[in-house]
């Protein structure tokens, strides 16, 4: 695909809803203590669902596979990741892209994780 028809579908993007997809991922996280984008299929996303969700923390849910715009939401998370191999699950924390189970995983051992939970607000205690 060429520069011009790239252009051309971010631009069709746009304007089905106002809003790019990379803005619509961003003011979702922006709007959430925690925001996970997943694919109800993805065992690495209900991995990483089950941990959070364990820690005590309510985090926003946004199924790709179960909205109109997942397949664009999913592009521009692979963008936002750089990785076009694998897209989610995409962790944010207090509007922060941590990124998939793996930089989740590592900043829970190493015990990072839930004091950034605490200052995003997603924790209390």
């Amino acid at each position: 695909m060429n520069d011009k028809s790239t252009y051309r579908k971010h631009v069709q993007i746009m304007s089905r809803s106002g809003v790019s997809p990379t803005e619509k991922v961003q003011r979702l996280a922006a709007s959430n203590a925690v925001a996970i984008f997943s694919v109800s299929s993805c065992c690495l996303c209900h991995v990483v669902k089950r941990l959070l969700i364990n820690l005590g923390v309510n985090p926003m849910i946004y199924e790709l596979d179960k909205e109109n715009d997942g397949v664009e939401i999913q592009n521009a998370l692979s963008r936002m990741i750089n990785n076009q191999n694998q897209a989610v699950p995409a962790v944010f924390i207090g509007g922060k892209l941590i990124g998939g189970l793996d930089q989740v995983m590592a900043e829970h051992i190493s015990g990072a994780l839930v004091p950034q939970l605490r200052q995003a607000g997603a924790l209390w205690l």
